[in-house]
Formats: structure tokens, sequence, C-alpha cells
């Protein structure tokens, strides 16, 4: 299952989202709160020290009492004495991905921020070491053969989820954590610290939690950063399969209009599909060296495993480099190229599972009609294995209450920057165009060469640290960030034309 998600949902799935009718938040409810108490701690890899604590909130918000869920909050102080008062809070991916793993890389992006600013990441309930919903089954480690046998999108094991679902409940009611919930708590662990503002960075998932954020709690956000935009009109995986084939459909354009890559991979969409139909007329059993262990391996490849695992590498421009390539050695019968990219993916990086079946089931699979599923599954190749993933294990997890008119566009005057990446395969810019349309001071900036994910890439750092700084995106001079292009494609195992 952890394999599943992590490479048939890209290993880091994705959005963003959130609504405009000014429901009550459940935090004006009685919260239950415990002491918030900060220690010095020291974090693996991370070289300055932090404060470190806990935040006990209730699950069940509403009622007044009950079960309680233990936060974990890493605060990274700023560097200057005379620290701005309000900090920037980072809001994980997935969703899943727990905040507090963000500390070590992110750190040296947010370098220009946190001179002046504390950064602080709150682990999410269902996530890190906030309760993390997880189980024996998500937890299993796979040996190489295992691995390979999990890669098999057709068979997700019900029987093994229901018994996951049931260990959980021992513990949690998963219904308790959605997105609304999460971000009450968030404005719980603001109070507790002392904050009367924040600042808002998120990215992917995290940007819908803080659109829910800003709409719920809108007099405490002073300026947000919003990278790589998912409205909740697209309701994951709906729009998996339509927006990865667009982003395939750029990669073949561009390596048509690049002379050593049409010249290398002539008729390249042609020899996607023929590779795409010989697999759903007769798959391929692989027998290949690992290519982590060298270790002989062995993989069936289907049309659904090689389209997932395609749309996985095109959230990376530098990946995707390879793309043209890995088509045509497939196209020869040689998927080793594919095969590398595809471990490589599910080594990418780690979920709480349980806590993305309980934000999806909830908020994006419960507005599926009747075989809606089944039409966008046969719809396109690259989002199949996901759709049919997502909703299978949809059918069994519980899908929690939202709050009257979740689903409505979110409408702020917050000033906020909006970052899209032209080549992002799940969030491309279309989305981010969805959310500006009912933002009253917001920016949207598209980098070109850009996939999942803004921040990393080129100057977007430091206009991202800027934009805190002056709460003013008309300031900005984005023409480095419109400058980037996508990384030259590979033409052979020895790299690029020279």
């Amino acid at each position: 299952m952890r394999a599943l998600l992590n490479s048939a949902v890209a290993g880091r799935v994705l959005l963003a989202f959130l609504a405009l009718s000014p429901a009550p938040p459940a935090a004006a409810q009685p919260a239950a709160q415990s002491a918030l108490e900060l220690a010095d701690c020291r974090l693996d890899g991370v070289p300055v020290p932090a404060r470190c604590g806990e935040l006990g909130v209730l699950e069940d918000r509403g009622a007044g009492a009950g079960r309680m869920i233990d936060l974990e909050i890493v605060v990274v102080p700023a560097v200057a004495n005379d620290a701005r008062p309000d900090p920037l809070f980072i809001l994980a991916g997935g969703p899943g991905q727990a905040a507090t793993d963000l500390v070590r890389p992110l750190l040296p992006v947010l370098r220009e921020v946190r001179q002046t600013r504390d950064l602080v990441f709150v682990d999410q309930r269902g996530t890190g070491g906030s309760g993390e919903l997880t189980c024996e089954f998500f937890e299993s480690d796979f040996d190489d053969q295992e691995l390979a046998e999990s890669f098999q999108f057709d068979d997700l094991p019900l029987d093994r989820l229901r018994e996951c679902l049931a260990e959980i409940e021992r513990e949690a009611d998963p219904r308790h954590y959605t997105t609304p919930l999460a971000m009450d708590d968030l404005d719980d662990v603001r109070s507790a610290l002392g904050y009367d503002a924040i600042n808002l960075y998120g990215g992917s998932y995290g940007t819908r939690a803080a659109l829910v954020y800003m709409r719920r709690h809108p007099g405490r956000v002073r300026t947000a950063v919003l990278d790589g935009l998912a409205p909740v009109s697209m309701r994951l995986p709906s729009n998996m399969g339509a927006d990865a084939h667009r982003a395939l459909e750029g990669l073949f354009a561009d390596c048509a209009s690049d002379a050593g890559c049409s010249e290398a991979f002539p008729l390249l969409p042609r020899t996607f599909e023929r590779v795409v139909a010989e697999l759903e007329a007769s798959p391929r059993t692989l027998e290949t060296p690992h290519p982590r262990t060298g270790e002989p391996f062995e993989l069936t490849v289907t049309a659904e495993i090689f389209g997932g695992g395609l749309r996985g590498v095109l959230y990376d421009p530098t990946l995707a480099s390879l793309a043209p390539l890995t088509i045509a050695r497939a196209a020869e019968g040689d998927f080793a190229p594919f095969l590398a990219q595809i471990v490589a993916l599910e080594s990418a990086g780690t979920l709480s599972l349980g806590m993305f079946l309980s934000v999806i089931c909830a908020e994006d699979v419960s507005r599926f009609g009747a075989g809606e599923a089944e039409r966008l599954a046969d719809a396109g190749i690259l989002g199949r294995a996901s759709i049919q993933l997502i909703t299978r294990a949809c059918s069994v997890w519980p899908a929690g209450e939202l709050p009257e008119g979740y689903f409505d566009a979110v409408s702020s005057d917050v000033p906020t920057l909006l970052l899209s990446g032209a080549l992002d395969p799940v969030t491309p810019p279309r989305w981010g165009e969805q959310v500006l349309a009912a933002l009253d001071d917001a920016r949207h900036l598209v980098a070109p060469g850009a996939g999942h994910g803004v921040l990393l890439h080129g100057c977007a750092d430091d206009l991202v640290a800027e934009f805190i700084d002056t709460a003013d995106h008309g300031a900005l001079d984005a023409a480095c960030l419109e400058r980037m292009r996508r990384p030259p494609f590979m033409l052979s195992a020895a790299g690029t034309d020279p």
C-alpha cells in the first residue's frame, strides 16, 4: 500500500484548497488545550538550535471533552534579537507529510526570512509526532521482491485495509482528521505561542490548508505564500489524468522543438502510444538487476504501472528530462531506465497514509458521482492507477463531516503570493488562476521551467523573502523567475547533446 501511494500517487501527492462562506470556526467552541512549554532541542541534520514542545488539543473539537492529540511543534528562532512579531508558519504537503520533517530541507531556503522571523513547524493532526494515523499494514518493510509485487495496481487488498482501519480505530477516530479541524488546531498553537498575527507558507496540499486557515481565522494572517495550487473544485484524484497528460503533451512539444531531442526521438507521441498499447495487450515481466542493489529483480509492467510511473517522473523537470529516453528505450523492450526511475520515486518520501485517506476520502472522493471514477480511469493512462487505487481505498475508509460552504471559493483580502510551475503535472497554473479570481490582494507568478513546487528553484526563495518582508507583491521583480526554462533533455546514457 505504501509503495502504491508513494509511486502511483507520485510519492508526494498534492493539493491546496477552500471556500468562501464564513462558517463559525470550531475553535470557538471549548478547545481543552494543555499548556505549551517549549524547550531547547537539537534536530538531526539541523545545524541551528530550535525550541520544541507539544500542545494537547481535542480530537473531537466539537465535543468539548474526550481523547486528546498532542501536536508536535518545532520553532526555529529568528537570528535577530529584535525579531518581527509575526512568524512564518510552514504547512506541509501530501496530505500526510509531517511539517517537522521539512525543517532541515527548508532551513537554507528560508534563510533570509529567518533573519527577522521565527519559523514554526507544526505536525498536522494524524502526521509525524501528532498522533500519526498508521498501522502494521502501512508500516510493513518491503524487500525488493515485495516492492515489485506492491506495484501491481489492480488489486488493493481491502481486507488488509479494513484490518488497518480497525487497528487505528482503537486509538483514534479517522473522521476527525480533516483540514478544517487541523487548521483550528493551528490557531490554538498560534495563540499558545503568543503570536497575534502570522505569515503562512503552504506547498501542494499545504496550500489547501493555508486557504482553510485564511477563511476560518482571517484576522490572524498577515501574508500568505501558496506554492502549487489546486482548489477544492479539482476533486482529487479526478484531475490527475488530465493534468498529467497536459504536462506530457508539453514535454512532447518541447522535445519536438529541440533539435537534439527531435532528432534522437522522432515521433515521440506515437512511440509512447505504441508502448502503452503493447503493454495493455501484453504486460511485460522484467528480470533485471535491481538499480540499487544489483540483485535479480522481477517486475510485471502493465500499462497502468508505466503510466503511473511516468506521471511521477513529470513532477520534477530534471527527472522528466529523461522521459523521452525512457519511452524510446521501452519501445525497444528495455525498461531498465523506467525501473530505475520508479524505484527512485518509491524512495522519495514518507506520508501518513491514514491521514492522507482521511482528508482525500472526506474532501474529494466523497463528491464523485456514480460511475465517475470508472469514466475518469478510462480517460487517460497516466492517472488511471491513482484513480483506481484511491477510490478503492475510500470505499473502506470513513469520511468525516465538513462545514457548510466548505467547497466555495476562498475569498480573502490578505496579501497573497501564488506560485505555479508551468510544467507541473498535478497543480498546473490553471488552478492558480482559479484561486486568484476569488482573492482581493493577490498576484500569481508562473515559473516556466518549474514542475510541482517553485520555492526551491531559481530566485523564488528571494522573491518569497521579499514579499514576506514587505507584504507588497506588486513591487516584486519576477523577471528572474520568468527566465527559468526546462532542463536540457537527456539524449542518451551519456547525457545531453554536447
